[in-house]
């Protein structure tokens, strides 16, 4: 049987923004591997009439509903009490349940439990309680009228905590199939044009499917099955994933991989290489990118962030000739500039990042947006001229940075590189 969740979020601090919604991205992940399908998320503030309402809403659309927050010991803490207004399931106190509070209380916190905590040992009669280890408020789940509710924590260690401990394991015995999903990068080629070259395909299909996600500068395609097992899940998505691939070509730069970095970093590890930077109007996006990844270190020699033309001829060694003829946003200066980022470092490649991120133009009147990346290897310096158009600012730099990335990526898998 396919079951069906809604998830809702129950804080006012949420509809006021003052913290993001993690929990329902982490319960829709746990959710998917299971199998049960997520159609809405809900976020409702701390009042009993319109909890009722969502929760009347979701009862009809929904065989699971999951809740986070509100189990709190205030005054405006009232998930539980509405959930069980709604359902018809009368709250019965747990004098263990609050025991355990008390000695979280003296053990954990060093103080005495205040007395309204008591509250949270009240529980829905013949629930299936959640321990919390972590925090004070229990959980549970239930089922009514062919509704699972099932009731977690808000703040997010907690909820982690118990979805993991005890909501995955009640959910999990609930459904028989499971959803496996695999993430295709692609960088290259926009999302309109990937969906263009792949649209009839995507519309035919039903299980397995796939589908688009834009991603800053680049595009991430899901494929996604159901089946009755992990096993025959990934034989349905095989031959989609094999598909994909043979359409779009060299701009698949990896499946289930976070960013260009990450698979540039696997890349230069196998072969052992070092590689080195010098930027100008990424401002040290590169070199920021590489280094956040563990075993950096090991590829990584260095870099230079070069915004003035000055620091370009005098630690980059680029010649002054062609600072004044071409200038600094130039082929000519991003070669020169790869090449001083290897020579300078001992790298076995430099790549050079420079160009116009904007909002104006430079002195010489390039185009915002325009950038070149500069590629020095044993074999040859290579560049690539990319033009953004006016995008905002951390868009140019953060594409540039990408575009870094795949020139050393496309070098080291013998790929096009201009």
């Amino acid at each position: 049987m396919s079951h069906t969740a809604e998830i809702i979020a129950v804080g006012t601090e949420l509809l006021l923004g003052n913290i993001a919604n993690t929990n329902a991205q982490d319960i829709s992940q746990a959710l998917s591997g299971l199998g049960i399908n997520v159609y809405y998320h809900t976020v409702v503030g701390d009042n009993p009439q319109r909890l009722r309402d969502c929760l009347e809403t979701a009862r009809k659309r929904a065989d699971i509903i999951i809740t986070t927050g509100g189990l709190g010991p205030t005054y405006d803490d009232l998930t539980k009490q509405t959930i069980c207004a709604v359902f018809g399931r009368p709250l019965e106190l747990h004098p263990d349940v609050v025991e355990e509070i008390r000695a979280f209380y003296e053990s954990a916190l060093h103080v005495p439990m205040p007395e309204n905590n008591a509250r949270q040992g009240e529980l829905p009669v013949g629930c299936v309680m959640f321990d919390n280890p972590v925090g004070t408020a229990p959980g549970c789940a239930f089922e009514e009228g062919g509704v699972h509710i099932l009731m977690l924590p808000g703040p997010p260690n907690e909820m982690r905590t118990m979805l993991r401990r005890c909501a995955v394991p009640y959910l999990r015995g609930l459904s028989r199939e499971t959803i496996v999903s695999h993430d295709i990068m692609v960088f290259g080629m926009g999302e309109s044009s990937v969906d263009a070259l792949l649209r009839e395909e995507m519309c035919r299909m039903k299980n397995p499917t796939l589908a688009t996600y834009a991603k800053p500068g680049e595009v991430r395609l899901r494929a996604t099955a159901k089946a009755e097992s992990p096993e025959r899940a990934e034989e349905m998505l095989s031959p989609v994933l094999a598909r994909v691939q043979a359409l779009l070509g060299d701009v698949v730069y990896g499946i289930d991989v976070a960013d260009l970095a990450q698979v540039c970093l696997g890349l230069l590890k196998e072969r052992g290489m070092t590689f080195a930077t010098a930027e100008s109007c990424t401002g040290g996006r590169v070199a920021e990118r590489i280094t956040a990844l563990p075993g950096a270190s090991a590829v990584y020699r260095g870099g230079v962030v070069s915004y003035w033309s000055e620091v370009k001829a005098d630690v980059l060694g680029v010649p002054r000739e062609i600072l004044e003829r071409c200038g600094a946003v130039s082929e000519e200066c991003a070669r020169a500039m790869a090449e001083g980022a290897r020579r300078v470092t001992g790298a076995d490649i430099g790549v050079s990042v420079t160009g116009v991120a904007g909002p104006d133009t430079d002195e010489r009147g390039t185009p915002v947006g325009r950038v070149y990346i500069g590629l020095a290897t044993p074999t040859g310096t290579f560049c690539r001229r990319t033009d953004h158009g006016s995008r905002r600012r951390d868009r140019i730099q953060n594409v540039s940075a990408n575009h870094a990335f795949d020139v050393i990526r496309r070098y080291l898998t013998g790929l096009p590189i201009e």
